[in-house]
């Protein structure tokens, strides 16, 4: 592929990198596109100003398409702008300002690199929806009961679009392997079946192996979940993940666990909790008080078992659990005056076959006085 050429308005000599694109662009982004991003800009200061699609691939071990998907992925992100030939293929780049851009639909094919100007801000994740529009729906509730199982047809047909062969790109790249054929089933359930988009898709990974849980069976028990919970945006998943978040460090510092994340086994037990039986925070945290202060070691069993019996009983606040803990002690107090009573009325024995008969007396002083006599 022939070089293309790329344009700049300044002459500085350092790769100068925006704050901007640190704290909001880089956060969100795939670390390979951002590698892209930042070889761009060195290039950008090179004597000869030249960029080979070819050399980046073999530079940073990836095909021409995932440098073309970098490229675009900023292209949507309005930090680039691409410039195009007749038969479609990229001949020019032009780096935008990025203080004042702002993310766009779709790619604008451009015959001449124009002055950086803003164009029509329009939320990225709104192209990620309306792409998977042909084979997916919106719907708050699972599409079907079981997850399917793709055919080998229908893995090759998911394999020709462009966005699940940038999902598995990404995949590869946060898991630091190869997918296995199972893996890429999950992925494409989270495509097809949920009906995520791929903003949210990557988002997930990101969340998850930032949480330390690297498994793609965990994280697909964290896209059902979000699935069922209505969640459908980047922004919706932050702020359910930041309200679990606080969730579950309440849960680890009421239980005295230090240094070490939630396992599977404790996160279910705790969506059990907060969703299944529909507890706040103040309860289930001090349901794990009372589990201290009644074995003196973290237990979520046990304290599973309270809040079972909490929702047995209708409790739904601090007061219930109060008057429930005030009702136990009146029984209980009750209970001991009737014991009390029984006792103060219970009969002397009848004889047994061990004292039905006269008993022996003896007098010690005369046994002795007897025996010094002899």
């Amino acid at each position: 592929m022939a070089d293309l050429t790329l344009y700049k308005d300044n002459s500085n000599a350092a790769t100068i990198i925006s704050n901007r694109f640190i704290d909001e662009y880089m956060i969100n982004a795939n670390g390979e596109f951002v590698k892209i991003y930042l070889y761009l800009l060195r290039c950008m200061n090179s004597p000869d100003c030249s960029f080979s699609i070819s050399k980046a691939a073999d530079k940073f071990n990836h095909t021409e398409k995932d440098i073309q998907r970098a490229l675009k992925y900023w292209e949507k992100m309005n930090l680039l702008q691409l410039e195009y030939t007749e038969d479609k293929s990229i001949a020019g780049i032009y780096f935008l300002d990025s203080e004042a851009a702002a993310p766009k639909d779709d790619t604008v094919p451009l015959k001449k690199a124009p002055a950086a100007a803003p164009l029509p801000k329009e939320p990225v994740l709104e192209k990620a929806a309306i792409s998977n529009s042909d084979t997916q729906t919106n719907s708050a509730a699972l599409p079907a009961a079981k997850k399917p199982e793709y055919s080998a047809d229908e893995l090759k047909t998911f394999r020709e679009k462009e966005e699940v062969q940038e999902l598995m790109f990404i995949a590869e790249s946060y898991l630091a392997r190869p997918l296995s054929p199972t893996d890429i089933q999950t992925l494409l359930s989270w495509y097809d079946w949920l009906a995520l988009s791929n903003d949210l898709i990557i988002y997930l990974m990101e969340y998850c192996i930032a949480g330390g849980h690297s498994s793609l069976h965990y994280m697909d028990k964290v896209a059902i979940n979000w699935k069922n919970e209505n969640i459908h945006t980047v922004e919706q998943a932050k702020r359910s993940a930041q309200e679990h978040s606080k969730l579950h460090y309440a849960v680890l510092k009421s239980l005295g666990i230090q240094g070490r994340n939630l396992a599977p086994a404790e996160f279910t037990y705790i969506e059990k909790w907060c969703k299944e039986y529909g507890f706040g925070q103040d309860i289930i945290t001090e349901a794990c008080s009372r589990t201290i202060l009644s074995i003196h070691q973290p237990n979520f069993d046990y304290t599973d078992r309270i809040l079972t019996n909490w929702k047995r009983q209708n409790i739904k606040t601090i007061a219930d659990i109060r008057k429930a803990d005030e009702a136990f002690q009146a029984a209980k107090t009750t209970e001991r005056a009737r014991v009390s009573a029984l006792k103060g009325n219970l009969k002397p024995s009848a004889p047994n076959r061990f004292n039905s008969f006269p008993q022996r007396t003896y007098n010690m002083d005369e046994l002795e006085a007897e025996l010094l006599a002899r």
